[in-house]
């Protein structure tokens, strides 16, 4: 990108967010924009920099920093039920997991602590958590439990194991009966204040992007196949399987998700929603 590009918008590097991203009209911004590409965690962590304006964050960042962010509507990586690359895998049942070791992935934020609430709350097992880097062989190797996510999850889903998997996505339905939005699209404060206008152009382009793709899915599909694997029948029912939707009920079930966090001490405090609005002017 141009080095005077002024809105930096952070990209998930995982399949899940493609919908939104992949006819987004960059022809329409120029070199106005500048897109950067990580894991989510790295992407937390440069929205909090200052180093990301816009983009695609984990849902637990944001409640981690709620003060400086307002959140699009309609945008987000949302499930209700399974979702297929936020899995557990592990060697005993979940019950037995209480003084175990769990591997959990450097690459997640909300995935990571949906998981403790789980065990903690629903299951009723704390075992002893240690991070790694997201290979299955290697995590199992010395734990009794791994979590995988994105696109690790799927390749690993792939695999021959002989450990039970579970679906983080299917167990919060199950417990609560309620959503979970996993990635959220987060806009800082300072970004709002200084460009109204391109901010709201940001976000109708984004909603023109997902109708393009839940309108025409096939050539997402057909990428996916083609850079990670499996069928095209796979990469239909996973994209069909999530829902990017932002309204009433992911938001319901995100805030069920932050009382739970605030209520195991893994957030300091209430987690309020701040749902962005068009205010500019000449809209």
């Amino acid at each position: 990108m141009q080095q005077d590009s002024h809105i930096r918008i952070g990209k998930i590097n995982y399949t899940n967010v493609w919908p939104i991203y992949f006819h987004f009209p960059h022809e329409r911004f120029g070199n106005k924009l500048q897109w950067i590409e990580q894991v989510p965690t790295g992407l937390n962590r440069a929205m909090i920099a200052g180093e990301v304006d816009m983009g695609a964050i984990s849902s637990f960042a944001y409640g981690e920093s709620h003060d400086r962010y307002e959140l699009f509507p309609e945008l987000s990586v949302s499930a209700y039920g399974d979702v297929r690359s936020l899995l557990l895998f592990h060697k005993k049942p979940l019950e037995q997991l209480g003084g175990c070791t769990v591997m959990l992935p450097t690459t997640s934020a909300t995935t990571v602590n949906l998981l403790k609430i789980i065990l903690s709350r629903f299951v009723g097992v704390t075992p002893k958590y240690v991070y790694a880097a997201p290979s299955l062989e290697t995590m199992m190797k010395h734990a009794d439990a791994a979590l995988l996510i994105g696109d690790d999850a799927i390749r690993a889903s792939w695999q021959d194991t002989p450990y039970e998997v579970s679906d983080l996505g299917g167990l919060w339905q199950r417990y609560t009966g309620e959503w979970m939005s996993f990635a959220v699209w987060a806009v800082r404060k300072e970004t709002i204040a200084e460009h109204p206008e391109f901010v709201a152009a940001v976000h109708e382009s984004f909603l023109q992007s997902k109708a393009a793709g839940l309108d025409n899915p096939e050539p997402i599909v057909r990428q996916a196949q083609a850079e990670i694997g499996g069928t095209l029948d796979y990469w239909r029912h996973y994209f069909r399987n999530l829902s990017h939707d932002f309204g009433p009920e992911q938001q319901r079930g995100l805030r069920l998700y932050f009382r739970y966090a605030v209520e195991l001490s893994l957030l300091p405090e209430p987690v309020p929603l701040h749902i962005w609005s068009d205010k500019s002017v000449t809209r």
